[in-house]
């Protein structure tokens, strides 16, 4: 059982997955904290609802309001990463903490072209074709407890140029500003694209600091699954009480 006066916390996930990226998480840390994974608008079980960081944010702050512990430690991957610094920009009073799991780059200039590429390329490739393929790298990767509920979830391909057209060119380190709150900016040791940030980000902030997973990439909850869960663990631990 949780204790009465655990953190809350709510994961939220990145591109084109769902709230069966945090299976082993979960599984890992509910007899200690309150969690929850939410989908996203436009993925898993929101599948039809159109996105909107507006509406991702009210997603994420329902999250928060059903757990009933008052604000909660926001751990959000990659897209989930800048969602939940909208979140924490609109809605700084349900905020305990703040993981930024491999969200720690500009989303704005030159950089953000490979991306906008693949946006515009992914509505073209058949559905099909492209869950076909994920299945077939996710299971090549990793063990099926890792990514089996990944799998079962299926894939938001449709949601993804909306999503990322509306993230690209928005956020850097300035974002951090509106962060009332701790902030563990956790990244992959060989996540050299969203590590390019990491700095810049946790010098904005008077309350961050930068955790690497060893030997893990961009999906370093998949790469390394326990030293991921250990590192939220860590930190949640170490936020202060509310009030």
């Amino acid at each position: 059982m949780t204790a009465v006066d655990a953190v809350p916390i709510v994961f939220v996930h990145g591109t084109r997955f769902s709230a069966g990226q945090w299976s082993v998480q979960l599984a890992a840390l509910r007899d200690e904290f309150p969690v929850l994974a939410v989908d996203l608008p436009g993925h898993g079980e929101r599948s039809a609802q159109p996105w909107s960081l507006n509406s991702a944010t009210e997603v994420i702050a329902s999250a928060v309001d059903s757990l009933g512990r008052g604000p909660a430690l926001v751990v959000g991957h990659s897209l989930g990463g800048y969602a939940a610094l909208e979140f924490a920009r609109r809605r700084p009073e349900h905020l305990r903490g703040l993981v930024l799991a491999g969200a720690s780059a500009s989303t704005r200039g030159l950089r953000t072209a490979p991306y906008r590429l693949v946006a515009g390329l992914v509505p073209r490739i058949p559905a099909d074709r492209l869950t076909r393929w994920n299945d077939w790298l996710l299971r090549r990767l990793y063990p099926p407890e890792v990514v089996e509920a990944t799998i079962r979830s299926g894939y938001a391909f449709h949601t993804l140029p909306t999503a990322w057209n509306e993230v690209l060119g928005r956020f850097d380190a300035s974002a951090m500003r509106f962060v009332k709150a701790p902030v563990l900016i956790l990244n992959g040791e060989k996540d050299a694209v969203f590590r390019s940030g990491e700095a810049d980000f946790a010098r904005a902030h008077p309350h961050a600091r930068v955790e690497l997973v060893p030997r893990a990439g961009h999906l370093m909850n998949f790469d390394a699954p326990d030293a991921f869960t250990d590192a939220v663990r860590r930190f949640a631990r170490q936020l202060p009480p509310v009030g």
